[in-house]
C-alpha cells in the first residue's frame, strides 16, 4: 500500500529497552477533498530512510498495516493497528543542474542545403 501528501512533521529517533529497538515517527498531509494527517512509524533500520527528508516535501510513501492484541489485566483484548513505513520517495522533480533555463535555449541553425531529397519515403 501507499500513502500520498506532503509532510507535515518528522519527529526524532526513539530508542527504548535494553535492546536498542529504535521508533521514528512523521505525519503526512494527503491532497484529497478531506485532507487525513496520517501517522506513519519506521522502525528500527528504516528510520534512517527519513534524514534526507524535511516539512513541505511532497513523497509517496510505501507502508504496511500492522495489528496486534493484547490482554489487559482484567483478561480483557484490546487491539491496536500501526501503520508501518518501508519505503519513502521524493515526488518533486529536480531540474537537472547542467541544463540552461529553458528561455536560454536558441533555435537551431537553417541548414539551407541544394541537395536533393532522395529519401524513398
Amino acid at each position: 500500500m501507499e500513502v500520498i501528501g506532503k509532510i507535515k512533521l518528522i519527529n526524532e529517533t526513539q530508542t527504548f529497552g535494553s535492546n536498542g529497538f529504535r521508533k521514528r515517527e512523521m505525519v503526512i498531509t494527503t491532497d484529497e477533498q478531506y485532507p487525513q494527517m496520517i501517522l506513519i512509524e519506521f522502525i528500527q533500520d528504516k528510520v534512517d530512510l527519513l534524514n534526507n527528508y524535511q516539512v513541505g516535501q511532497d513523497v509517496k510513501v510505501s507502508i504496511n498495516l500492522r495489528g496486534r492484541e493484547w490482554i489487559n489485566p482484567q483478561g480483557e483484548a484490546k487491539y491496536f493497528n500501526a501503520i508501518q513505513g518501508w519505503r519513502i520517495e521524493n515526488l518533486q522533480q529536480a531540474a537537472p543542474q547542467n541544463m540552461p533555463p529553458v528561455d536560454q535555449f536558441q533555435p537551431a541553425p537553417d541548414l539551407n542545403t541544394e541537395e536533393p531529397d532522395d529519401l524513398p519515403f
